[in-house]
């Protein structure tokens, strides 16, 4: 295969795309629609949850801090968090004006990169929607449980159907443990028996416990059910869902406000008690209460006027939550001692501490509101980008089949909602958010080099709307994007990177053979299989990475004490060989012709420097995997392996 087949570029929307696949999508959507649109997915678990962290900070399990808060400061970290999100907004503004189609940044990098980009970013943003909607979800759960707390202090669920699978087992495990301890103080075994209690009436598998959140679940296909139905009934739900939200955050700045000034006195000294890094920090875990305004730029095809309304959409949606966050932050810190959160609840409980805690069951309700808009707008994006990569051939058409009645992507969307409803009950908060943040980041960064890739490749398209200060915008973009990525623990990116090395097999099984565009431009001719031994030694290559994959999951990756450096650089290590392996292994398959001189070159190095780092991998180990990688490579020296590598096709 000639490599630069991989990052073919489909600029637009083909009209012949939806052949097939149902009459099309309603085009009903206006910039109001897009702005609350934008507000709904913004506004939500990021302002009455996540805040308590960007102030008091992160904390692990033993409480020690894992990262700083910004105490009162925190005002600054919304606003470097929204400098970052506001140049990327510009850049995301600029394209999808462009390139007005469903698919947000995969259809945007599949015009400035290409195919193997866009699939990349497509597979990225499954992180950012379908994972982002899981973390929504469960905090969706927790509210949920307040809210009938609040109504009613008998309106109870059992324990074991408010939780996720793990954090049940690490409960019962960990409560086990402190009770068979013989140095465990008694205080903490009255804990542990108490935890035990709790979890007495769950159902068992041996000695698992089974667990499900069922709110999170029930809430995830009820907005499925809405999503099916349609766009318009599903934007009016949202609409409504907006107002309410915003007037529940109003109600709450008003009152503090009246609160501060009738007290005269606040809490905003010290104003940044962890200094500069407390607020980068801040910023970093801020990031979540961001995401979301993106997801404007998915209803391409369903608006009215895309090049007008979406950036109108994007931008606006951003500005109006910045300023609300601000006031929220300014009137929270005000009342309350930074150092006093202690609640997931921090919204609520600023109004116990200023004389309204009759009103605190109401801020669970709302928060419960806030984070249905925010449920329904990443559901409605993933979709839309399921349907965009099954149109274009990367994903199985079944992905694409428009609904005859009410012309919505009714499979993708039945898929996307059962998915996340049953992930809810598999990832941790902490695994799902840390997935999200990264993944958004990431897939940012790539818009905004597509805003400069795309005015060197189609400088006379029409720009309706253009970043200002270009090329220096999008380049902030990019370095403000990674600069909040170096603010999130490293364990995320271990953890994208394997998300990712997942996405490179579906695309090399199915992707590559059924592309609409590669099968156009090769004039329908369709895609070669390698030869019987090459294929073997290239998924041998991809099972050895997704074998050490697994064991970094399980294992870890090494720490040493009191020296950063080396930490970050094992982690960089572990990950990057098992991408380097995998590479290999699919460009045997794709039969690019570098894969070859890449497999005698890359994975000996990867086998020294495993044994050299010698922290999981003996030599023993290293010398066994050499011996095969020997026998593997007996193969490529075959005529017909030669053949298959020797020149693009």
């Amino acid at each position: 295969m000639n490599p630069k087949n991989l990052f073919l570029r489909k600029f637009g929307t083909d009209p012949a795309d939806a052949e097939g696949h149902g009459t099309g999508l309603k085009k009903s959507l206006g910039a109001l629609d897009l702005t609350l649109l934008g507000i709904g997915a913004i506004i939500g678990a990021g302002l009455f949850s996540s805040i308590k962290e960007m102030i008091v900070g992160r904390f692990d399990a033993s409480g020690a801090v894992v990262m700083l808060g910004a105490g009162p400061a925190v005002m600054l970290s919304f606003v470097l968090t929204a400098i970052a999100c506001g140049f990327a907004a510009l850049c995301y503004a600029e394209i999808s004006a462009m390139v007005p189609a469903s698919g947000s940044a995969y259809s945007y990098s599949y015009a400035a990169f290409g195919e193997l980009i866009a699939w990349i970013i497509g597979w990225d943003l499954i992180i950012e929607y379908a994972i982002g909607n899981v973390y929504v979800a469960q905090s969706w759960g927790d509210y949920f449980q307040s809210f009938l707390l609040g109504v009613n202090e008998h309106w109870t669920l059992p324990i074991w159907l408010t939780k996720d699978l793990q954090t049940a087992a690490a409960a019962v495990h960990g409560a086990l443990q402190v009770v068979s301890d013989a140095a465990a103080t008694a205080a903490a075994k009255v804990d542990a028996q108490a935890t035990l209690a709790l979890w007495h009436s769950a159902p068992r598998l041996g000695s698992f416990v089974l667990s499900v959140n069922l709110p999170a679940f029930t809430i995830t296909v009820a907005l499925t059910v809405l999503l099916w139905i349609g766009v318009r009934e599903s934007a009016r739900a949202n609409a409504i869902m907006v107002f309410l939200k915003l007037g529940l955050v109003v109600t709450f700045i008003a009152l503090g406000t009246w609160t501060l000034i009738r007290g005269g006195e606040n809490h905003w000294h010290p104003f940044a008690p962890n200094g500069v890094k407390g607020i980068w920090q801040g910023a970093a875990l801020g990031f979540f209460s961001y995401i979301g305004f993106d997801a404007v730029s998915t209803a391409g095809e369903e608006t009215r006027n895309p090049q007008k309304d979406l950036p109108r959409g994007l931008i606006g949606s951003l500005l109006i939550c910045t300023v609300l966050y601000v006031l929220v932050a300014a009137v929270l810190t005000g009342v309350v001692r930074y150092s006093d959160f202690s609640s997931n609840d921090p919204l609520a409980y600023a109004m116990k501490v200023m004389g309204y805690g009759n009103i605190a069951t109401l801020f669970a309700f709302g928060a419960m509101v806030a984070m249905t808009a925010v449920l329904l707008v990443f559901q409605f994006g993933q979709t839309r980008i399921f349907m965009v990569m099954s149109r274009d051939g990367l994903l199985p058409p079944v992905f694409s089949r428009i609904h005859p009645k009410f012309q919505t992507p009714h499979v993708s969307t039945w898929v996307t909602g059962l998915l996340v409803a049953c992930l809810c009950s598999i990832l941790t908060p902490d695994q799902a958010i840390g997935l999200t943040n990264i993944g958004t980041l990431f897939a940012f960064i790539l818009v905004s080099i597509g805003v400069i890739v795309l005015r060197r490749r189609h400088p006379d398209t029409p720009r309706p709307f253009k970043v200002p200060l270009y090329p220096l915008t999008p380049i902030l973009s990019a370095l403000a994007c990674l600069g909040l990525i170096c603010g999130l623990e490293h364990s995320n990116w271990i953890r994208l990177l394997i998300w990712l090395q997942l996405g490179f097999v579906v695309y090399a099984w199915y992707g590559v053979k059924h592309s609409r565009l590669r099968r156009k431009e090769s004039g329908g001719a369709p895609v070669l299989s390698a030869p019987l031994g090459v294929a073997f030694v290239g998924w041998a290559l991809v099972a050895a990475a997704l074998y050490l994959d697994v064991r970094i999951v399980v294992d870890g990756t090494p720490k040493v004490e009191g020296d950063v450096l080396r930490t970050e650089l094992f982690t960089a290590f572990y990950g990057l060989r098992t991408l380097a392996l995998e590479v290999i292994g699919l460009g045997l398959l794709l039969g690019l012709p570098w894969s070859r001189i890449g497999y005698w070159l890359l994975p000996p190095i990867v086998l020294v420097l495993s044994g050299v780092v010698g922290r999981t991998e003996s030599w023993n180990f290293v010398g066994a995997c050499a011996a095969v990688f020997v026998l593997l490579g007996v193969v490529l020296t075959r005529p017909s392996a030669r053949e298959w590598l020797a020149a693009p096709r």
